[in-house]
């Protein structure tokens, strides 16, 4: 998630918006200080779009993490299983070893009967053999009577019952010995193998553990930098708010002296308006301004009326003449005295018909008596682009444009501003 080029280019832009030398700040002009609060709002969207794509990515890292996150306790959940498996398994291998300790010492055991049997039956059967029927004949002949006789025949059987025992014994002993081995070993091997499953399938879960963690650390790491990229977003917003303050005041002081530069003139009279000419008039008495931040809705009209108290002509009471009238003949075209998007394009009570631009800063401006509007409602329109042409309808006395300039909606004298 590498979106820093973006970031370190706006905030560029930003530092060097931000430091401008003295002498260029002295002779900007409102055009200038407007085309600044221009580039400003633009690096403000594209803060607000990048801060906007970090926090899609912060939450697309935060729904990976989870994920894997909710994963990993499954695999936690599963090694603890095998890991109780293998604590059973390590439980039956030491039975088992310790059965294998129990039955080496019975088979011990059995070994060491197994060996004396074999002596005794070995002297046995040397002695049958060697001595044979004759000892037993030597036996019986050796009876006093017949009841010792007898006697000694009931021994003779008894002893060769008693050998057939020993020998019966003997065989079990070893068929014992041989099938409690087997057993074991057979038994030893099953856990033994059972034991090296259970560790393979720990050391599967193992890995896959590590694997969640490393993703997880990931994903973290993702979201810590998408929470600064959307931090740094965050002062750039903040160093573009105070820069577009910092020039608004400077806007504001411009205007604040180039009404008070007007004043002066109106004062000293090297302006002078009257019915028929503006101050700033040329030789052939069309206005031609007084340099304000705004372009001519007119070019090089004569002033009819201009702003400030006077006669309604048509009710003849003093009121306010709310902006300044430019003579002009019928049809003649309307421009734009700034950019700015279109909130009124229809007949407007005594205006007839009327347009009125909002330039922003809480900045309007109004056309009335037109013939004919050229734009609608919502349109946003440029500098000196053609509006409408003028015209005589409304409250009017004859053909002329009507201009107004209204800050917070309230119409102010527009000389300053022409």
């Amino acid at each position: 998630m590498k979106k820093s080029l973006s970031v370190v280019v706006a905030v560029a832009l930003a530092a060097c918006l931000f430091q401008p030398t003295e002498g260029y700040a002295k002779k900007r002009t409102i055009d200038q200080i407007d085309h600044e609060l221009k580039v400003l709002q633009q690096q403000a969207q594209t803060a607000k779009h990048e801060q906007q794509k970090a926090e899609e990515a912060k939450q697309e890292a935060q729904h990976y993490k989870d994920k894997a996150t909710n994963f990993l306790q499954v695999v936690m959940d599963q090694i603890d299983q095998v890991s109780s498996e293998l604590a059973n398994i390590s439980g039956e291998i030491d039975k088992t070893e310790e059965s294998l300790r129990v039955t080496a010492e019975k088979i011990d055991q059995t070994q060491k009967r197994i060996d004396e049997r074999e002596k005794l039956l070995d002297s046995r059967v040397r002695l049958m053999y060697t001595d044979g029927a004759v000892s037993y004949l030597d036996v019986l002949l050796a009876s006093t009577s017949f009841s010792d006789f007898l006697d000694r025949a009931d021994s003779i059987q008894a002893i060769a019952e008693q050998d057939q025992t020993i020998l019966d014994d003997h065989k079990k002993d070893k068929a014992m010995l041989v099938q409690e081995q087997a057993n074991l070993k057979t038994a030893y091997a099953k856990v033994k193998d059972l034991y090296t499953q259970a560790a393979a399938r720990k050391g599967i879960l193992d890995a896959k553990e590590k694997e969640k963690q490393r993703l997880i650390a990931n994903y973290q790491s993702d979201i810590e930098e998408s929470d600064d990229i959307s931090g740094k977003q965050d002062q750039l917003l903040v160093q573009i708010a105070t820069k577009r303050a910092q020039l608004a005041k400077e806007k504001n002081k411009l205007k604040a002296a180039q009404i008070y530069a007007y004043n002066q003139k109106k004062k000293s009279k090297t302006v002078k308006v009257s019915s028929s000419s503006s101050g700033s008039s040329s030789s052939s008495g069309g206005f031609t301004g007084n340099g304000g931040s705004m372009s001519l809705p007119v070019s090089g009209a004569r002033i009819s009326s201009p702003y400030g108290y006077r006669i309604h002509p048509i009710t003849g009471v003093r009121k306010l003449h709310t902006g300044t009238d430019f003579a002009v003949p019928q049809g003649t075209d309307v421009h734009a005295a700034d950019s700015g998007s279109v909130i009124v394009a229809e007949w407007w009570n005594g205006y007839g018909n009327c347009v009125i631009i909002d330039h922003g800063n809480n900045t309007w401006t109004l056309y009335g008596h037109l013939k004919e509007i050229k734009v609608s409602k919502g349109d946003n329109v440029k500098r000196g682009e053609v509006i409408a042409e003028s015209g005589n309808t409304g409250n009017s006395t004859g053909p002329h444009l009507h201009f107004e300039v209204r800050i917070n909606g309230t119409p102010v004298d527009p000389m300053p501003y022409l």
